[in-house]
């Protein structure tokens, strides 16, 4: 008898998501700026998709955590600062007339984009 096996379906192109100058594509985990990819490893990429779902609210570095690390390792914020670190250097590299992620001292992130101009 023959078997017949179900290929997997690829992700449709609508998956992705347009915010000004920037696309998420979350099927190939690929955060492109004006077209050119950031370059962000899966995990920065997790981090990033964390905060722009909540575009504009402050995430608290424990949920950031928990939505990105799981309960699996004792909470850490300093892990989650260094990864913030990480994802505004490849961010700033391709668009660094951009700042996306702002800082919200002894809370958490936010997810943002404006020019640099502006960020002040």
């Amino acid at each position: 008898m023959l078997q017949v096996h179900s290929l997997p379906v690829p992700p449709s192109p609508s998956d992705a998501r347009r915010i000004g100058n920037l696309e998420l594509r979350p099927a190939e985990l690929q955060v492109l700026v004006d077209g050119i990819r950031a370059g962000l490893t899966v995990r920065e990429f997790e981090l990033f998709s964390v905060l722009v779902d909540r575009y504009d609210r402050v995430v608290p570095r424990p949920d950031i955590y928990e939505l990105v690390w799981g309960g699996n390792m004792p909470y850490r914020d300093r892990s989650v600062d260094v990864f913030v670190r990480k994802v505004r250097r490849k961010l700033n590299t391709v668009a660094p007339d951009w700042q996306y992620i702002h800082t919200h001292f002894g809370i958490g992130y936010r997810f943002a984009p404006v020019p640099v101009d502006d960020a002040a």
